[in-house]
C-alpha cells in the first residue's frame, strides 16, 4: 500500500536549495524580509463560520479534510499528469481496498450514479455516450427498476440519462415490471428499512435476468466494512461519497465495480467532451487527494474513533441533563450517518423553548453552533467537532436551557 509519505515524494521533488542544505529558509527570509500575513478570505468576505454538530450536510459543506489530504492536493497541483492516467493508476489502488474490480473517483456520489448508469447503456460505444440524454431510436434500453420506498429525490441522478423510473414493491413485481427495455436494477441503502426487497433478494434478482444492479451508500460509512461489503454481496455498481465520513474532497465521490461497467462510465467521464457528464470533471488533485481520504480511512482505528465520539456525547448530554425536564438519548442510525447520534427534548411546562429559536439562538450566537432541529427536540453529532468544541457546546446548550427555565 503507498503511504502518504511516499505518494507525496512521487508528486513533487523538494527545491533544490532545501534539499541540498538541510531545509534552510528561503532567501528573501534569510535576508530579513518580512514574510507576507496569509489572507483569513472567509473573514475577508464576511462569512460565517461555525461549530458543525449537526452533521455531514452538503448545505454545511460536508467534512473537514485531513491535512494528509491537503498535502497531497497542494503538492499534485506542482506537476501536469495526464487526467486517464491518473484515474486508471488510483482506481486499481480504491479497487484493491474496496474489493470491486475496479472504480473511479467521481464528482460525488450522484455523479457516479448518473455516470455508472451511462455506462450501464452505452457499453464501450462512444457513439451511444454522445447520444445521452436522448434515448429514442438509439437502441439503449430507457428503464430502471426501483423499489417504491425507494424513489425518493436522489433518482434524478438517474433520470440524467434520459432513463424513467418503475416502482415496484415486491419480487413477484420485479419480474412483471423487467422486459427488454429494463437497463438497471437499482437501490438505495438508507432506505432499506422502506422497502420489502433485501439487498440480497436484489442481486439474486440481477442475476437472474442478467440485469446490472446499482447500491447507492452516499453517507453509508461507518461503518468501514460497508465500503466493501456491497461489493462482497454481489452488486455489479457501488456508488458513495467521499466528502463525508471519509473526510476526502466534498466534490468527489467513488463509483466501484465491475472491470467492463467502470470502462464504460468512463467514456461519459472528462477528459472526453460531447457527454452528459462532461460538466462533472474531477480534477488531479481530487482524485489523489480522494485516494489518500480513503486509504486514511480504511487504515483508522474505528473502535478508538468511536470511543471518542461517545465520550464527546456524553458530555454534551451531561450538561443539559443538569437542567430540570431535559431530557437526553443517545443513539446511532442503523443506515445511513452511523454515529454516536445524541437526541435532547424537554418539558415545555418547565423550559419554554421550541426547537426552532433554540437552533437560531445557537446559529445567531458566538461562536455560531449548527444542530439539527426536530418536531419535538433537537439532535447533534459529535464526529464533525474539533477537539475540545463538545465543551463549547454544552455550555451554550445548557446556557440556553437554563435561561428558558421556569
Amino acid at each position: 500500500m503507498l503511504s502518504r509519505r511516499k505518494l507525496i515524494q512521487r508528486l513533487s521533488t523538494m527545491p533544490l536549495l532545501g534539499g541540498v542544505l538541510g531545509g534552510l529558509p528561503p532567501l528573501q527570509t534569510a535576508l530579513g524580509a518580512p514574510q507576507a500575513a496569509s489572507r483569513n478570505l472567509l473573514k475577508e468576505l464576511g462569512l460565517r463560520t461555525f461549530i458543525n454538530a449537526a452533521g455531514t450536510y452538503t448545505a454545511m459543506t460536508g467534512s473537514l479534510m485531513h491535512d494528509e489530504v491537503l498535502e497531497t492536493i497542494g503538492a499534485a497541483s506542482k506537476e501536469f499528469v495526464m487526467l486517464d492516467d491518473v484515474q486508471t493508476k488510483v482506481g486499481e489502488k480504491i479497487a484493491a481496498l474496496t474489493h470491486a474490480e475496479s472504480a473511479v473517483v467521481t464528482a460525488g456520489c450522484f455523479s457516479a450514479m448518473t455516470l455508472g448508469l451511462a455506462g450501464v447503456l452505452t457499453g464501450m460505444d462512444p457513439k451511444k455516450a454522445e447520444q445521452l440524454p436522448h434515448l429514442q431510436g438509439t437502441g439503449m434500453k430507457s428503464e430502471v427498476i426501483a423499489q417504491k420506498g425507494h424513489n425518493v429525490g436522489y433518482n434524478h441522478a438517474l433520470t440524467n440519462t434520459g432513463c424513467k423510473i418503475v416502482e415496484v414493491e415486491t419480487i413477484e413485481d420485479v419480474e412483471k415490471a423487467i422486459n427488454a427495455n429494463t437497463a438497471l436494477l437499482w437501490f438505495l441503502n438508507i432506505q432499506a428499512d422502506k422497502g420489502k426487497i433485501t439487498h440480497e433478494q436484489w442481486v439474486a434478482l440481477g442475476k437472474k435476468h442478467n440485469i446490472p444492479t446499482m447500491i447507492d451508500i452516499a453517507a453509508d460509512v461507518p461503518p468501514v466494512e460497508n465500503l466493501w461489503k456491497f461489493n462482497d454481496m454481489g452488486f455489479d455498481l457501488v456508488c458513495v461519497s467521499g466528502g463525508k465520513a471519509m473526510r476526502g474532497p466534498q466534490s468527489a465521490g467513488l463509483l466501484m465495480g465491475k472491470k467492463d461497467l467502470i470502462a464504460a462510465a468512463r467514456l461519459s467521464m472528462p477528459p472526453r467532451g460531447s457527454t452528459i457528464g462532461r460538466g462533472m470533471k474531477v480534477n488531479k488533485e481530487e482524485i489523489l487527494g480522494m485516494y489518500v481520504a480513503l486509504e486514511k480511512f480504511v487504515n483508522t482505528d474505528h473502535q478508538k474513533e468511536w470511543k471518542m465520539y461517545e465520550d464527546r456525547v456524553a458530555t454534551i448530554a451531561g450538561a443539559v441533563k443538569s437542567v430540570a425536564g431535559v431530557t437526553t438519548e443517545t443513539f446511532a442510525p442503523p443506515l445511513g450517518n452511523h454515529t454516536p447520534t445524541l437526541r435532547i427534548a424537554w418539558d415545555p411546562a418547565k423550559v419554554q423553548l421550541t426547537p426552532k429559536v433554540l437552533q437560531e439562538n445557537l446559529r445567531n450566537g458566538n461562536p455560531s453552533i449548527e444542530i439539527v432541529s426536530e418536531p419535538a427536540g433537537i439532535s447533534l453529532t459529535a464526529w464533525m467537532l474539533k477537539p475540545g468544541q463538545e465543551k463549547i457546546v454544552a455550555a451554550r446548550l445548557k446556557e440556553e436551557f437554563t435561561k428558558a427555565s421556569v
